[in-house]
């Protein structure tokens, strides 16, 4: 049969089963080719599962619990009639709700702050890096990374020293870590951290983990700990004052143990008195009453985290199997001989016939 096209607006299903018999034919006549080319490929694949090192996977997952208002019902109302918006010292916003907090374990401030935390006695997370990666022999022509000291002050950093750590988390964010939610519907939230070194995988997952805990903590209570703060200073101040005007009250009380009825200007000081102790009460029992309820509410912020799972030794392995890498080398070697054929036998007719 001629390999040549039919230049014609139909293809018949004749044509069809004919151009497939001819291919068929024309690759089954190539049968030694393709065997030498599995074999190469199950050899290639054999090599690649033996001599590749494997991956340890560190995981994390945690829930990640929402802010719960709904049992402020109450309150609100009667903190409304006492003039408190509980909107306004709690914190409604969804801040680090769903794939914001996700995006949090991808940033650059974190993964920053992790690799500059200690890996062990002697050395830092990032150095430990560039140690089992070999950095320091692939970037030897950009940076002389043995006289880098990273356990300096972040503000003391070099221009040099603030690249290296940009372009390490930049590989982390890359290679190493994943952030995933299994299921949209739930709140549960996974944590990987995968590397060559089985040590750093899990002190990485865990000091990150901790990092963005206590910064997702931080930031989530700041607005009702700051309320509380300024309620209770306020508590303290006006308890002071009333406890000052009951001294007051008293001292002018035994000045004048018993006044003349007839005198009225001999209990201007005491009625006086009365006055400062009746405000303060006012204005203690007031601020006490939006005290427990920034109180309840500040409590209704944390925990904000809750652990489910957290890496322990030994680390899940990730390698290709033998099995695998040999099957997978002689499918992948079959496929591109195929292609590689197909290619061949399409130049030889429609390029060199021309």
């Amino acid at each position: 049969m001629s390999e040549k096209h039919i230049l014609d607006d139909k293809i018949t299903l004749k044509e069809v089963i004919l151009r497939f018999n001819f291919w068929l034919g024309y690759l089954l006549s190539k049968w030694k080719i393709f065997i030498v080319a599995i074999i190469i490929g199950v050899v290639l694949g054999a090599s690649i599962s033996i001599l590749k090192k494997p991956l340890y996977l560190a995981e994390t997952s945690f829930v990640l619990e929402e802010s719960d208002m709904g049992g402020m019902g109450g309150m609100s109302g009667l903190a409304s009639l006492v003039g408190v918006n509980l909107g306004s010292l709690g914190s409604s916003s969804g801040l680090f709700q769903g794939d914001n907090i996700m995006e949090l374990y991808r940033s650059d401030n974190m993964i920053n702050k992790t690799l500059l935390s200690p890996f062990n006695e002697e050395s830092l997370l990032i150095d430990r890096y560039i140690s089992f990666m070999k950095l320091d022999k692939k970037w030897k022509s950009k940076v002389d990374l043995a006289s880098l000291d990273f356990s300096l002050d972040r503000e003391d950093f070099s221009v040099t020293q603030d690249s290296v750590v940009k372009e390490i988390s930049k590989l982390i964010r890359k290679n190493h870590l994943s952030v995933v939610k299994p299921d949209r519907k739930l709140t549960i939230i996974k944590v990987n951290i995968q590397s060559k070194d089985e040590a750093f995988s899990k002190v990485f997952n865990e000091t990150l983990v901790e990092k963005v805990n206590g910064f997702y903590f931080e930031t989530k209570t700041k607005k009702t700990a700051e309320n509380l703060q300024i309620l209770q200073s306020q508590s303290d101040s006006v308890r002071k004052i009333l406890d000052q005007s009951l001294v007051d009250f008293a001292n002018t009380a035994d000045r004048i143990p018993n006044p003349n009825p007839l005198m009225q200007s001999g209990t201007v000081d005491a009625r006086k008195r009365q006055i400062d102790i009746s405000a303060s009460t006012a204005v203690y029992s007031e601020i006490v009453k939006n005290l427990e309820i920034a109180k309840v509410n500040h409590r209704n912020n944390s925990p904000l985290i809750q652990i489910i799972d957290s890496p322990r030794f030994p680390l899940e392995k990730i390698h290709l199997k033998l099995k695998k890498g040999m099957v997978f080398g002689g499918v992948i070697a079959l496929l591109v001989m195929i292609v590689l054929l197909f290619v061949k036998k399409q130049y030889n007719v429609y390029v060199k016939e021309k």
